[in-house]
Order: C-alpha cells, then sequence, then structure tokens
C-alpha cells in the first residue's frame, strides 16, 4: 500500500530542473584539516551531480565512522552516517526497500578493510547497485594514527613504533576476487581524472568501487607523494584505459608486456620492443584487471591508476525485484493482516 510519503517522493517531475554544482553544497563549513584529501574528493563529487539527470531528492550519502564519516554532511542530500563498518550493509538494505534512489556511500580504509571487511566482500560479491569511494590515507586519522588494513610493512606509527609486521590489504584486488563489477583507482591530486572516475562509477549499473589515494596531512603525510606528484609520477604510476597499450613514463618510452602471466617493463623504441608488443587494457577482462590490479604493490612496477574493470551482470537489487514480482504473479499481492493472523486463529469477544 502506497503512503502519502511515497507519492510525494515519486511524483513525475513538470518539468526539467536544472541543478548546478552549488545545489548539493550545504550551508555549513567543512571541517576537514587543512590540506586533507577529502576536498579534493568532495568538490568533484558535487561537480557531477547535476549531470547525472536524477533530482536531487533522488540522492542518498551514506557514511562510516572516521574522516570520510563527515561525508554526508558536506552533502545537500539525504545522507545516514552510520556506525563502523556498517555502512555497506545500511546501503544494501536502502537500496533493496528504494531502488530508485541513486546511493553513494564514502568510507575509509579503516572502516571498509576491517571491521568492515566482511560487508565489502558480499557487497561486491552481490554487485548491489551501489557506488563506493573509499579514502585511502593508509592509517587510521580520526583515531589520531594507528596503523590499518592498507598501512605498510614497516611503517611507524601511534600503535606500530617499532614498524608494522602485517602485509596490505590491496583493495582493489579484494574487490575484484570477490566480484565487483566496476573497479577503479584515483588519488587527490587529479581533480580532472577523479571526476571522470566518479562519473563512470555513477553511470554503472551495480557495484561500483574506487579506491582514492587521499593524503593525511597530519599522521600519515606524504604517503603518495611519489605517485601524485609531477616530477616523480609519470615514472611511478601507470594510467590504464580501455582499448590502449599500457606505456608510461616521462617520455612515454616504457610499457608493460605479459611474460606467461606476470608483467615486466620494457623499454619502447630501442628496435627490441614497440609499441605492439605492449599489453592493450581491456576493462572487460577480469583475468587482465587482476593481474594488473596486483601490479600494486611490485617495487618493480609502476603504480596501476584507471579504471581496472566495468562489466555488466545483473544487480542484486534487480533480482530481488524480480523474485518479488515473480511471487506476485503466481500468488497475488499479499495481505498483511492475513500473513500476522495466520491460517488459524480465534477472535476474543
Amino acid at each position: 500500500m502506497k503512503t502519502i510519503l511515497d507519492e510525494i517522493i515519486n511524483k513525475p517531475h513538470v518539468g526539467e530542473i536544472k541543478y548546478t554544482p552549488q545545489d548539493f553544497k550545504p550551508d555549513v563549513d567543512v571541517r576537514w584539516c587543512a590540506g586533507c584529501g577529502g576536498y579534493a574528493i568532495l568538490s568533484p563529487v558535487q561537480r557531477i551531480m547535476p549531470e547525472l539527470g536524477i533530482p536531487k531528492e533522488k540522492f542518498v550519502t551514506v557514511s562510516g565512522i572516521g574522516c570520510s564519516g563527515r561525508f554526508p554532511y558536506y552533502m545537500d542530500t539525504f545522507g545516514f552516517h552510520s556506525i563502523h563498518g556498517r555502512a555497506l550493509a545500511i546501503a544494501t538494505g536502502l537500496k533493496i526497500a528504494r531502488p530508485d534512489l541513486n546511493v553513494l556511500v564514502a568510507t575509509g580504509d579503516g572502516d571498509n578493510m576491517s571491521i568492515g571487511g566482511n560487508h565489502f566482500i558480499h557487497s561486491c560479491r552481490r554487485n548491489i547497485d551501489i557506488n563506493v569511494i573509499m579514502f585511502n590515507n593508509e592509517v587510521y586519522s580520526l583515531t589520531k594514527g594507528q596503523y590499518s588494513p592498507t598501512s605498510h610493512r614497516g611503517q611507524i606509527t601511534k600503535s606500530s613504533p617499532l614498524g608494522v609486521l602485517d602485509d596490505p590489504f590491496n583493495p582493489t584486488s579484494l574487490a575484484l576476487g570477490s566480484g565487483a563489477s566496476f573497479v577503479a583507482r584515483g588519488h587527490d591530486k587529479d581533480r580532472q581524472v577523479l571526476q571522470t572516475l566518479l562519473e563512470r562509477a555513477s553511470k554503472h549499473k551495480g557495484f561500483a568501487f574506487i579506491e582514492i589515494y587521499a593524503n593525511c596531512r597530519i599522521f600519515n603525510d606524504g604517503a603518495f607523494d611519489e605517485f601524485t606528484n609531477k616530477e616523480t609520477r609519470d615514472d611511478t604510476t601507470i594510467w590504464v584505459e580501455h582499448g590502449k597499450p599500457l606505456v608510461f613514463g616521462k617520455n612515454k618510452d616504457k610499457g608493460i608486456i605479459i611474460d606467461g602471466y606476470t608483467p615486466k617493463v620494457v623499454s619502447i623504441g630501442n628496435g627490441k620492443y614497440s609499441v605492439n608488443d605492449l599489453i592493450v587494457h581491456n576493462e572487460k577482462d577480469s583475468t587482465l584487471a587482476l593481474i594488473i590490479s596486483n601490479m600494486t604493490y611490485n617495487e618493480n612496477l609502476p603504480r596501476p591508476m584507471g579504471i581496472f574493470q566495468s562489466i555488466e551482470r545483473s544487480s542484486y537489487d534487480e533480482r530481488v525485484d524480480y523474485q518479488i514480482n515473480e511471487e506476485i504473479k503466481k500468488k497475488g499481492e499479499g495481505n498483511l493482516e492475513s500473513l500476522l493472523l495466520g491460517d488459524s486463529y480465534w477472535e476474543i469477544k
């Protein structure tokens, strides 16, 4: 039975509503630390919203706990600041109950990879139609600098004064291995590219995950400098683009070949290798996506950035909707009173 609220929310819009990025900026101060990578993530998110052609009241932003948890406060949309590690569980329930909504989850490497890790792998597996942006600063910032699941072995933090002993999670490989249909990586120093990744993710039908390297000026400053500074990034990163060979370097004179299943760096234009010998990225190839993602922590290879995978498969919310409609066709519309009373009941008079 439809409620008055349902009728208001789902009422067709008369004419076309034109939004600007300003329509998604609330009248509040953004209280991240000066220089936090979060600012560089917030701005392109607000810029893409007007381009999606979705009524403003259909957007919902969900977050967990951490510096990223404040994201819903900085978006003039419906929002939910949930509990530690549970943002994806809440977003899943919301999307199933209201499949017409556009659900964006903002989370961090601690919130998403540690206490929320179980929800993350199953959200990927189910391919629930939500967008997830993960601020990865490789440390717990809100709780003042303990090491996180993406901190590196040997990293000195408040909780590892002698150095981290764990090897880090590779979030993109975890997402790919768990079944996410869209997986990408960007960083906070290139807003234009980040905006492109966000646009692609927003238009993807299914679970879309973007890992974003976000510098923490206070507790892990400079963690990504070699991959983001203009002086070094051309030689330490490689942007993967669908249908294009894997070329990198300041002079575009290096590339990636596959030796068996192992990627290797080669020099091109020296008479031995040419661009034609290099891997050509195919974002529809799940095996290739995983091979490229696994380059991440190899010191002999450039750090991959861009869209690793974008494939089409039915989303969990679509399957739920289909299953319910099929059951209604067989048994007719349900009746709440009959469900509560059951087949056998008596009246007290």
